[in-house]
């Protein structure tokens, strides 16, 4: 993983226009390169009962799988739970894209924090990726 690269602050329905680069290794989206996304959103679904493994997250947009690193898996991860992550993104065929979660954060103590999140993705694709769009 290269850390150079930023952490795109990205909604569900943005990340479907993200290509696979000719390395593989990176993602392009309208010609910004990353390998991770930043995405918040309620975890709506998981595959052993919100123990561990795997999590379905929901940001209003769209739904992406979540696949949590090992250190993560100690942690009682219910749904419902409004939750930031940042991780590698993969999209596979024939199934939902992935998110190989290195960070994730329980934001449900603070309820301001979904509406805040629209804000800062507006904010982010007006000041970061709007202008790489449109040259």
């Amino acid at each position: 993983m290269d850390y150079s690269l930023a952490a795109l602050k990205l909604l569900c329905v943005q990340l479907k226009s993200a290509r696979e680069t000719p390395s593989q290794s990176a993602m392009t989206l309208g010609g910004i390169l990353f390998q991770r996304a930043w995405l918040q959103g309620i975890l709506v679904s998981s595959d052993d009962g919100g123990g561990g493994g795997g999590f379905l997250l929901d940001d209003g947009t769209g739904v992406i799988e979540l696949s949590l690193a090992r250190e993560f898996h100690n942690r009682q991860w219910n749904i419902g739970t409004y939750v930031m992550v940042v991780g590698g993104y993969f999209v596979r065929t024939g199934e939902l894209p992935m998110i190989k979660v290195h960070k994730i954060v329980d934001l449900s103590p603070f309820p301001d924090r979904e509406a805040m999140w629209y804000l800062e993705v507006m904010e982010a694709y007006k000041l970061f990726y709007q202008p790489v769009f449109e040259e």
